[in-house]
């Protein structure tokens, strides 16, 4: 078999980051909160088994955390961050290419492997992670991206299956097509779910069957891709390096309430510098700059505001200290005295390479100065820690940042906060 997918995908990842440095929680329900701790995010399988939901306010949720004992913590994305990219880095030891799919999950390219028992090489990198980084994942192989997406479902749910599902047998991509909800298919959502289940079509082995022309009739050219995976026909390659993003937004809801235009410039002279350094990642820049605040609609016996602006930008820019400029230009012109202010965001767009923009005759900004400059601050940041150097306008001390007063420390990342081991 010349293409052969496997998906990795991490069981209850925030959740299993905490238990690796917390094993007294194993079997323990677990919850991981929200920026500011507004909601739950994540959930281990006994807090499931609780009720509890994804999404469900902390507030609402806290008379069950309280009743059973839950355990839950703020969401640290720098530990968060850095355990994603040691699992990444262990599975890329398994195979010449792999998809980075999302944070917890990527797809392994295992074609071509000859003399290589596939369960077996499944279950050695299931060990392996677990072994290395401590955190559990289910692997679901398959001859298509939507299949093994699908077996990877299974294999998280299936006792029998234990984390590891290959599906490459006629018989056993039947019964296991038949087992899945057309709603549950990958890239089928609640609408066309509902709109499938009218037309008599409720499983995964009934889409599979339907004509070439229904397909495309009903669920455009992307969905006749799918069908034709769901058969075993691979329309979708690796992704390995990821596509540029088309727009980039940086936005929090603040700790305590902001009512002054200082702060609210510290706070999104930060979300357009974090923009920024995005696009120089992809080697970007953007056109278009907008800014948003906005007060707190739950506080109903408060006064209302929100408002946008956005400018274009006379030349493309990846330039931190241009984008800090635009957006605070662009706060200026929305903000308003007497409201309080519950968030804030800066969303950028018309993003193209960095090394076509166009340029304009009238333009009097030193751009190759800015380059350098920008290389200099990202190596800086890179090799000294993030914030290292940053401009002005982001302030220094901020009573407004996102409340997270249950954050575990940065294992992984800061010195100080490296377990010891007594």
């Amino acid at each position: 078999m010349t293409n052969l997918f496997a998906l990795v995908d991490c069981n209850n990842f925030y959740c299993s980051v905490m238990r690796v440095f917390h094993p007294e929680l194993n079997n323990v329900p677990v919850v991981v909160l929200s920026n500011n701790d507004g909601s739950i995010i994540a959930r281990s399988n006994e807090a499931k088994a609780l009720g509890l939901q994804m999404g469900q306010p902390f507030f609402e949720a806290k008379s069950t955390i309280d009743k059973y004992n839950v355990v839950y913590f703020s969401s640290n994305y720098t530990l968060i961050g850095d355990m994603s990219a040691r699992v990444h880095s262990t599975l890329a030891r398994f195979t010449p290419n792999m998809e980075i799919y999302s944070i917890d999950e990527a797809f392994l390219d295992l074609g071509g492997f000859k003399g290589i028992d596939i369960p077996d090489y499944a279950r050695t990198i299931r060990n392996t992670v677990k072994k290395w980084i401590g955190i559990p994942v289910s692997i679901g192989v398959a001859p298509t991206k939507t299949l093994a997406k699908l077996a990877n479902r299974i294999a998280k749910k299936s006792e029998k299956a234990n984390g590891v599902l290959v599906l490459t047998e006629a018989k056993h991509l039947e019964v296991a097509l038949k087992r899945t909800d057309v709603g549950d298919v990958w890239g089928i959502g609640s609408r066309y779910a509902t709109k499938l289940h009218s037309f008599g079509i409720n499983n995964a082995w009934q889409l599979a069957n339907v004509t070439d022309a229904f397909a495309k009739k009903h669920l455009t050219v992307v969905g006749l891709r799918l069908v034709k995976e769901l058969r075993g026909e691979p329309c979708t390659d690796l992704e390995i390096e990821p596509p540029a993003k088309k727009g980039i937004c940086s936005s929090r809801s603040f700790g305590q309430p902001v009512t002054s235009l200082n702060d609210l410039k510290e706070a999104v002279a930060i979300y357009a510098s974090r923009c920024a350094y995005k696009l120089r990642q992809q080697k970007s820049a953007c056109r278009v700059v907008t800014v948003f605040i906005h007060t707190n609609p739950f506080r109903e016996q408060e006064p209302q505001y929100y408002n946008t602006k956005t400018i274009y930008l006379p030349v493309s820019s990846s330039s931190t200290i241009e984008l800090v400029q635009y957006a605070t230009m662009a706060l200026e012109h929305i903000y308003r005295d007497g409201f309080v202010y519950k968030k804030a965001g800066v969303y950028i767009t018309e993003i193209g390479p960095a090394d076509g923009a166009q340029m304009n005759i009238f333009d009097r900004v030193d751009r190759s100065k800015h380059a350098s400059l920008m290389l200099t601050l990202d190596q800086l940041n890179r090799s000294m820690g993030k914030g290292t150097v940053k401009v002005a306008a982001e302030g220094v001390s901020h009573i407004w940042e996102p409340k997270a007063e249950f954050s575990p420390p940065c294992y992984t990342t800061r010195i100080e906060d490296v377990l010891k081991v007594r």
